[in-house]
């Protein structure tokens, strides 16, 4: 089969082998590289969210499953659709500069862009500043692929967008449940679980000395 953007998948690929070698070799190792920083993104908003308030936190300890559901549901979608690669589909294109994937690997949608479009999205719900780092980052991570010839445009593209879907789904529908389950952690009598959660965040009488209200005379 022909795609309509094999076209485009030749000229980026061809343009990838115009690039100086460091950015080729910066390219195959990008999207793993991308794949790590979000996991340390997720780490970082958990940490800080243990000393929020519970809804906060129950978003930020949804982020990575809702993550987690993105790429199952990709991998359903790969496994219907059963799209060759087009580093062995398209014909006339330069040679991929990562290793093809070997035959039932399939291209629709790629993995990494729905994992990196949902790691975005779930991120941004946990605080909006992170979209000017997050939003870059996936856009960067699903051309990689492309660029190295390992997907059509149009997997990356459906791949964000699935991503993106998922994780706003999976976070709206189990917000409620998580903050409930977040109240029981936090005050829960097994340690493991309290300090999972945090303390959740100081109360002004903790905060502020009692004597600190008080003018002088």
């Amino acid at each position: 089969m022909d795609f309509v953007d094999s076209g485009l998948y030749r000229d980026i690929t061809e343009h990838a082998y115009d690039t100086p070698a460091w950015v080729r070799h910066t390219a195959e190792i990008g999207t793993e590289a991308g794949l790590l920083v979000f996991v340390a993104l997720f780490a970082a908003c958990w940490w800080r969210a243990r000393h929020a308030d519970t809804r906060a936190f129950a978003i930020a300890a949804l982020a990575p499953l809702a993550t987690a559901v993105a790429y199952m549901c990709s991998e359903v979608l790969k496994s219907v659709v059963t799209e060759e690669r087009p580093c062995r589909a398209v014909t006339g294109a330069a040679p991929s500069l990562a290793d093809c994937p070997p035959y039932g690997d399939w291209s629709f949608p790629s993995n990494h862009a729905t994992i990196a479009g949902a790691s975005a999205l779930s991120l941004v719900l946990v605080r909006r500043l992170l979209m000017w780092l997050t939003a870059p980052l996936a856009l960067l991570m699903a051309y990689s692929r492309v660029f190295v010839g390992v997907h059509y445009p149009h997997d990356v593209a459906v791949g964000l967008l699935l991503g993106a879907a998922c994780a706003f789904v999976v976070v709206r529908l189990a917000t409620r449940p998580a903050v409930r389950l977040t109240e029981a952690m936090r005050t829960s009598s097994v340690s493991p679980a309290r300090w999972f959660t945090g303390p959740g965040p100081e109360t002004a009488a903790r905060a502020v000395p009692p004597y600190a209200t008080h003018r002088r005379p």
